[in-house]
């Protein structure tokens, strides 16, 4: 059995524009096909026919074979896609966490790219782009009508060159322009500090071919600064996820020896798998196992330390993973909203030397045997993310919402739940809700013009790393007196 499924997180939501991308590639075989739907095919091929021949203007037929193939797949799932000779190169370079780009993570909404969230200390981090920025024009092309891979390409390009980014802000109502410098982005995946004696914060803010190594590092560090560590705080806040072999790791250094962190489960003998806290299932190519030095190094002080993870909305797949092995094992404590509820594996295989397809093969699930697909983890404990409350969580957008997501995966012959009166209200309560938030930060921003809306993760100002400290040392935690489970995503009695 192959071990190399890998996760893909918030990023594979759509694509990224010089930000990393989050499966590792498969080289398969297969010894046999399905049968073919001869008729099907002809028709397919008929059309193709009639397309080359007969439309008004001569058709590249390597464009056209690419696009269908690109619909075919694109229509499964929000995380299935076909990679042509660019965009598989680009990728590729992606999980090594260096590329040259403007440095967001993307979705199409209505025809238009939607930042879902600025990479931090990337160029378009530094220019102001904000989560939910509408991308109209990049340079002098208008972004309506293009693919998400076509966007990605207008945006990537070389170091110190320069790409025009025509921004609508949406809760400012206001259509302006951003000039970004292109550059190698190295994503700091891992940040840390001590945030008082005793007490020390980890963020991870996504899971990468090197995110193992630095958080090995950081911990390392923060235990020759404070070697009687009292309490850690785990930070996965809009950790979109990445690779699945870091996210078992990240648990192993948490969890005993040899206990399940993961299982996937799908049509092929290969996806149905255990993963369990051992070297065997986390490390690559025989490499040395950041894990077990720190822990020989903390004397295996990061087993017992009391633990708080901090999730929320944004806390997608292979962060979800992370959270929900240590919840099942009740390792630490799980702090914040319900995580974004990703819960599906895509396996990344070449389809020649320069193409790739990435397909949904798994849904994956937590050591109870739970999946979080569409449902996401439930915290421990609700926290907002500021004292007001989760203001702006509205407009924030989940599994759930995008169209075409998998089911849960708990009947095999499931399919989306009908749509009864109790979900209509429901889905009519979540329109008002984001109509409220949307008026909100249209106000606060008009107010505050280029202020931050909520604090900055790991600062003093940090709502939820207050809650999660206090919740360390046994004092008493602001647990949210607003937030509620959508209906059809409460957990079974």
């Amino acid at each position: 059995m192959s071990h190399k499924l890998k996760i893909a997180g918030w990023v594979a939501i759509g694509a990224v524009a010089g930000a990393l991308t989050t499966v590792q590639l498969q080289a398969v075989a297969r010894g046999t096909l399905a049968p073919l739907p001869l008729e099907e095919l002809q028709q397919l091929a008929a059309v193709f026919g009639m397309v080359k021949t007969d439309y008004v203007e001569p058709v590249d037929e390597k464009k056209l074979i690419s696009e269908a193939i690109s619909g075919m797949v694109s229509s499964l799932d929000p995380h299935s896609q076909y990679f042509d000779k660019k965009s598989f190169k680009e990728f590729r370079e992606g999980t090594s966490g260096r590329f040259v780009g403007v440095g967001i993570e993307i979705t199409m909404e209505d025809g238009l790219v939607k930042v879902v969230s600025p990479i931090e200390d990337s160029p378009a981090f530094r220019a102001g782009l904000k989560t939910n920025d509408l991308i109209t024009k990049i340079d002098d092309t208008n972004v309506k009508g293009l693919s998400i891979n076509d966007a990605v390409k207008l945006m990537r390009g070389e170091p110190k060159t320069k790409v025009l980014l025509t921004i609508f802000r949406k809760d400012e109502d206001r259509t302006f322009p951003v000039t970004i410098t292109r550059e190698e982005i190295k994503t700091q995946s891992v940040k840390s500090r001590v945030v008082e004696p005793g007490y020390a914060w980890v963020r991870v803010s996504q899971f990468q071919e090197r995110t193992i190594e630095d958080f090995a590092r950081k911990v390392e560090d923060l235990y020759k600064t404070e070697p009687n560590l009292k309490g850690l705080v785990l930070d996965l806040r809009n950790d979109p996820g990445g690779l699945l072999d870091a996210a078992v790791a990240l648990s192993a250094a948490f969890l005993p020896e040899n206990v399940t962190v993961v299982s996937t489960n799908g049509q092929l003998e290969d996806s149905k798998f255990i993963y369990k806290a051992i070297p065997q299932h986390y490390l690559r190519r025989g490499g040395t196992d950041p894990i077990k030095r720190l822990t020989e190094s903390t004397k295996g002080a990061l087993k017992r330390v009391p633990l708080v993870v901090i999730v929320n909305e944004g806390s997608a797949s292979a962060s979800e993973i992370v959270a929900g092995a240590l919840q099942d094992h009740k390792r630490g404590t799980i702090l914040g909203s319900q995580t974004f509820g990703k819960g599906s594996v895509q396996t990344v295989r070449p389809l020649g030397p320069d193409t790739g397809l990435k397909l949904t093969t798994a849904r994956y699930y937590t050591p109870m045997g739970t999946s979080i697909q569409g449902k996401g983890i439930v915290p421990d404990v609700l926290v907002d993310e500021t004292l007001e409350g989760n203001v702006f969580s509205a407009l924030r957008t989940r599994e759930a919402d995008l169209s075409n997501s998998l089911t849960n995966g708990k009947d095999p012959k499931a399919t989306a739940a009908p749509m009864t009166d109790a979900l209509r209200a429901a889905e009519q309560a979540r329109s008002e809700e984001r109509e409220v938030a949307r008026k909100r930060l249209e106000e606060e921003a008009r107010k505050n013009p280029g202020q931050r809306l909520v604090p900055e993760f790991g600062t003093e100002k940090d709502f939820q790393l207050v809650q999660a400290i206090n919740q360390l040392k046994g004092r008493p935690v602001m647990v949210s007196k607003s937030q509620t489970l959508r209906p059809e995503e409460k957990k079974e009695n």
